[in-house]
């Protein structure tokens, strides 16, 4: 393993074209840089903000066309923020997508040095799109909006178990049902705050809700976790949420279109927005029984109905327009 000075000059010495992965633990940063698919370097360093400071300093030296580290949950917070800060390009990919390519390329052991390594040949092969770090107000939003998840979730455990639990055990139960439902209450008064307090989310969140059957619950997520909504084209968009369908064909053989992949949380939300909505939504409505009669699977006519109201959503926040009830058609 090379010492800092010397991996950083190695590199300048090959070139500025620098590809660099991060594997990210919770006490160590694993770090290498790919140049031309050759691996130059790699060392490590404490996952601390004043090693993180270092790093940064170190890696702005190389100008590197990537930084890609997976997504661990939190743990690369930190890093990410301050990589963005330093203005340096930087991609948070799935860790799938990275095993998926280790064993493409034969790398079938797994460290946290070669982790590194294979992300370095990652970014140079691949190049991911690197998407602009979320700020800090952003990031508070997706920190409620994931805690509001998780109190649903205890909730609807609480509520199964009531049915089931024995007379002496129910009582505490209801306590904690009770106890839930005003931390849920408090919460969402809070995401309401921030909403309001916020003149950009103030203007997203007041056109968003002008759909019809669009709450709060799926406005809230869509703020919070699709920052790009109304900034990409809506093929963009779709894939991004993962509603765009996939293409499985080969040779004479054609394959059934799939879905998969994306921003989960914002699929889940978007998902129940669009089952009220082919109800109450007279555009959506519409088309779902379009598809419906063309012979479409109910499953496959929904999924377009959210890649659908997904698209109408995109647009109304790029054109800054409220939603517009269709017009009857006229004989």
């Amino acid at each position: 393993m090379q010492g800092r000075e010397h991996f950083t000059e190695g590199i300048l010495m090959h070139s500025t074209n620098v590809f660099v992965g991060i594997d990210v633990s919770k006490r160590t940063l694993d770090i290498a840089a790919c140049v031309d698919n050759q691996p130059t370097g790699s060392w490590s360093v404490s996952n601390d903000q004043d090693s993180i400071n270092q790093l940064v300093k170190q890696l702005a030296k190389l100008h590197p066309a990537a930084v890609v580290l997976e997504a661990t949950g939190s743990l690369e917070s930190a890093l990410v923020a301050a990589l963005a800060a330093a203005s340096l390009s930087v991609a948070v990919v799935n860790p799938r997508q990275v095993r998926d390519f280790a064993k493409a390329v034969g790398k079938l052991a797994k460290t946290d040095r070669i982790d590194a390594q294979v992300l370095a040949r990652f970014a140079e092969a691949v190049k991911p799109p690197c998407r602009p770090f979320p700020d800090d107000a952003t990031q508070q939003l997706r920190q409620l909006l994931t805690r509001r998840r998780q109190l649903v979730e205890m909730l609807t455990a609480e509520r199964n178990r009531l049915s089931r639990a024995d007379l002496a055990i129910q009582p505490r139960i209801q306590d904690h049902i009770r106890w839930l439902k005003i931390a849920l209450d408090d919460l969402d008064q809070d995401l309401g705050h921030r909403i309001r307090s916020s003149p950009v989310w103030r203007e997203k969140d007041q056109l968003l809700r002008t759909v019809p059957r669009v709450g709060p619950v799926v406005s809230n997520t869509l703020l919070g976790e699709l920052p790009e909504l109304g900034s990409l084209n809506r093929k963009e968009i779709a894939s991004l949420v993962g509603v765009a369908p996939r293409n499985r064909d080969s040779g004479n053989f054609r394959g059934r279109r799939t879905t998969w992949g994306g921003r989960s949380q914002v699929r889940c939300a978007l998902y129940m927005a669009t089952l009220v909505a082919t109800t109450h939504n007279p555009t959506i409505r519409a088309f779902y029984a379009h598809l419906l009669k063309q012979g479409k699977a109910k499953k496959v006519a929904l999924t377009a109905c959210m890649r659908k109201l997904l698209t109408i959503l995109n647009a109304m926040i790029k054109k800054h327009t409220p939603w517009k009830q269709p017009l009857p058609a006229t004989s």
